[in-house]
């Protein structure tokens, strides 16, 4: 028998043993997902890092609100306009790493720190990113890795003095690794030259990520600070998103820093997780094309009708880039982020572009709203504009991912740190067998 009549035909007997009928769940009370009927999620830990609300209790009810993050106790807001114009990331990195904000000569160890953590092992490119690149830069990341395991002689202490050692490490050298995964990628598919520039110590993430890219190593001080922006708020979202969780889990069972980012890193790169904004992308191409007139917001409505109708697009019936698992009203990442995305619209000559963004936004909460029964409201997240504002910098799709995990690679450090410093037990929910039984 041919493999494949064979893989069809065994295919075809998984689908019929492994389908579990969706009323069964109700019957038995399983949360699926991990959450209740109403999209919250089942309380599986505690957490000291952040804190993510979009609702009120009024007179025993639970109302929709403006949605809002804390990290350590601060808003994102005032730690992002606490700023300036000063680029954050590494002080933000501070905060949540070890629970206070830095004074300025804390700021400034912890930059050295990075800066000097920011280089790889002598042939590492050449042996290990350069061997066999894909279009998945994700993937080629997360081999490298686990290959950095192979580098650190104290790979498998989870001692917190090491973990946090490990981690510092990892957070400077993910621009690296994702910028190059995708120069390789770029130079032996696509047959594009191939750079490959040395970071800078004395230069911030974002700055760096944008000099590793580009052919020139140029940059705006503006286009540096909205990139930076991008990256603190992708920075943390609460311990129950599929990849922070992934990393509680792993690490609740001793497994090494390496192990547990690597997991981390399966876990964003889905597109129900950290590539949402690469599908934003793809649907926005699509409107562009059946849509002439971007300022029309009737003829952009008929054609978000369209979408939701499943007569359109990739015939799912969503609109990407809306709505959340958590915020209702506003995602305040997004409310933050759009200010930064309209000035960087003006500064590249794409206001045309920024006008289509905004009328799908508005038709697009208004058409679900009427079309769909959201219990909590709707509104457009922060991987509706991300996209945008990437290739408003030029940066290629392949690494919009990459550059989600460059941020969030420092709240998943800081969930393994504390996971390891509170808990003592490994992470093993239930699952109900629903078998029927061959024999007694």
């Amino acid at each position: 028998m041919e493999t494949e009549t064979y893989l069809k035909a065994k295919a075809d007997l998984c689908r019929e043993h492994d389908y579990i009928d969706p009323a069964l769940y109700g019957k038995y009370n399983v949360k699926r997902g991990l959450r209740d009927l109403n999209g919250n999620g089942v309380l599986a830990g505690l957490t000291n890092i952040s804190q993510i609300t979009a609702s009120e209790m009024v007179n025993g009810v639970q109302e929709p609100r403006d949605g809002k993050l804390w990290y350590r106790g601060y808003l994102i807001n005032t730690l992002v306009d606490g700023l300036g114009d000063d680029l954050g990331y590494e002080k933000i990195a501070y905060l949540l790493l070890m629970g206070e904000l830095p004074d300025e000569a804390e700021e400034k160890a912890f930059k050295e720190l990075i800066g000097a953590s920011r280089d790889l092992k002598p042939n590492f490119v050449r042996d290990v990113i350069m061997k066999a690149p894909t279009q998945d830069v994700m993937n080629t990341m997360t081999r490298s890795i686990l290959t950095l395991a192979s580098y650190d002689d104290n790979c498998a202490d989870i001692s917190l003095e090491n973990v946090l050692r490990q981690s510092i490490q990892l957070i400077a050298q993910f621009p690296l690794l994702a910028v190059y995964s995708y120069h390789a990628y770029n130079s032996y598919v696509n047959g594009e030259s191939m750079y490959i520039h040395k970071p800078d110590p004395e230069l911030s993430t974002a700055e760096n990520l944008l000099k590793l890219l580009r052919p020139d190593q140029s940059y705006t001080p503006f286009e540096a600070k909205v990139l930076d922006t991008a990256l603190i708020l992708h920075m943390e979202h609460g311990g129950g998103n599929n990849s922070s969780f992934t990393t509680r889990v792993v690490s609740s069972s001793g497994a090494d820093t390496y192990s547990v980012i690597a997991a981390a890193m399966c876990s964003l790169k889905g597109p129900r997780h950290g590539g949402a904004n690469i599908k934003t992308m793809a649907m926005m191409d699509d409107i562009r094309a059946h849509v002439s007139d971007y300022a029309d917001k009737e003829e952009v409505g008929a054609y978000l009708t369209k979408i939701l109708d499943k007569e359109a697009f990739d015939h799912q019936g969503l609109i990407y880039g809306m709505g959340h698992a958590v915020y209702s009203l506003s995602d305040p990442r997004e409310r933050i982020f759009k200010g930064f995305v309209q000035q960087l619209a003006k500064e590249k000559g794409r206001e045309q572009e920024m006008t289509l963004y905004q009328n799908v936004e508005d038709e697009a909460t208004r058409l679900i709203a009427s079309k769909r029964r959201i219990y909590k409201g709707v509104s457009a997240n922060i991987d509706f504009y991300s996209g945008f504002v990437y290739d408003m910098l030029g940066i290629p799709r392949e690494l919009y991912t990459a550059i989600f995990a460059c941020a969030r690679i420092v709240g998943w450090s800081a969930h393994r740190i504390e996971e390891l410093n509170s808990q003592s037990k490994i992470i093993r929910p239930a699952y109900k067998s629903i078998m029927e039984r061959r024999e007694e």
